[in-house]
């Protein structure tokens, strides 16, 4: 159970399933829309994702050959239940970033106030 959890919770499986919910895609679609993630890592994230019978790729005989990625009707099932999470994140992403800056700030102070007191 660990192993699934580690694979679905990762952060590169979450926004792949979140992008594949809204159609198929292309290796480098994902890649262009993936913000941050790397060609080795995308692989590997699909290939893990398509082991687990979260994704299916298709492959297509042209030259260059042409391969897409599609969730499957049990990654559409569980986009179902990550879908919640991606939604609470796009609504409490300011919250969140101004709970941040507050800590950040109070962290400094402390640190300040630290290096004052010490010397």
């Amino acid at each position: 159970m660990r192993q699934i959890l580690d694979r679905v919770a990762d952060k590169w499986s979450l926004l792949v399933i979140a992008l594949l919910d809204r159609r198929t895609m292309r290796f480098s679609e994902l890649r262009r829309t993936v913000d941050g993630v790397s060609q080795r890592m995308l692989t590997v994230t699909l290939r893990q994702l398509e082991r687990d019978g979260l994704v299916s790729r298709t492959v297509y005989p042209v030259v260059p050959p042409r391969v897409e990625y599609a969730l499957t009707p049990l990654g559409m099932s569980l986009h179902e239940t990550i879908k919640s999470l991606v939604i609470w994140t796009e609504e409490h992403q300011q919250e969140i970033s101004a709970a941040r800056s507050a800590y950040d700030q109070q962290a400094a102070e402390e640190e300040h106030r630290f290096q004052a007191a010490t010397g």
